[in-house]
């Protein structure tokens, strides 16, 4: 296997009752390249992502870390390997301030005799370096969710995905609900965690988004593996066709 591979799933199927959502689907994504992944509303996009995330377990088929195969009982087993997911909703609590929602249920604690303490101080240290390290500028670490404009809510989500040293990133429309000028933002940052190593897997619509950031993309159509490209040698209206099912 190819050392620089991440993330390998083979052969994943996943069936719901008589329902095939995935048939014998293949991905794979090296060390700090961008990956789209792209397909019509039922192509199987989420429930590929939930199984690589541990959300599901597949029906057949396997995931390799690193080269590693792993069984994935929980989100969690798949964070404490390096892979995070960044929701749609983004999931943050728009009533506490960023620094809380980067470290919600992972906040650094000192101890005080028998007793342990939330580092407040160290908490907003470490986002501030986080925040400066991917280059995302707010008023302050202190500031609350719900002050801040889309995309920089889309920045706080990556921010928190990114915290505890992600090897693998995967954003669900991540410029879906933002206005034009804050897309770019977004964009910038998920190539600065290209420059930092990170792989990412982003799932999109926007042809606008999978051209700018991705260095490959490939399309599921009804639950299997239709196509897949290097950008440089498709085109718009190519994996277009490919979201509809047609081939050249």
């Amino acid at each position: 296997m190819n050392s620089d591979i991440v993330l390998e799933a083979k052969s994943v199927s996943k069936f719901f009752g008589t329902i095939t959502a995935l048939d014998n689907v293949n991905l794979k994504i090296t060390k700090g390249e961008v990956l789209g992944v792209v397909g019509d509303n039922g192509a199987g996009k989420s429930t590929l992502m939930k199984v690589l995330s541990g959300l599901y377990k597949p029906s057949e088929g396997s995931l390799y870390f690193s080269g590693d195969k792993v069984i994935l009982n929980s989100p969690r087993d798949s964070q404490n390997l390096g892979l995070e997911m960044v929701y749609q909703d983004l999931a943050l609590a728009g009533n506490l301030p960023i620094g809380d929602n980067i470290f919600l249920g992972r906040e650094p604690i000192k101890k005080i005799g028998p007793f342990n303490f939330l580092d407040h101080k160290k908490r907003k240290k470490l986002t501030e370096k986080h925040l400066e390290k991917l280059k995302i500028n707010v008023q302050s670490a202190d500031q609350k969710v719900e002050e801040l404009s889309g995309g920089q809510r889309q920045a706080v989500a990556i921010a928190r995905a990114t915290a505890f040293n992600a090897k693998i990133v995967i954003m669900d429309e991540p410029t879906a609900a933002l206005a034009v000028k804050e897309v770019g933002k977004v964009l910038d940052l998920i190539l600065n965690l290209k420059n930092l190593g990170v792989s990412v897997i982003v799932i999109s619509h926007r042809m606008d988004d999978i051209f700018t950031v991705c260095d490959r993309v490939m399309a599921l159509f009804q639950g299997t593996n239709f196509a897949e490209s290097m950008l440089k040698d498709t085109s718009r209206n190519e994996v277009i066709g490919w979201i509809m099912g047609k081939k050249d």
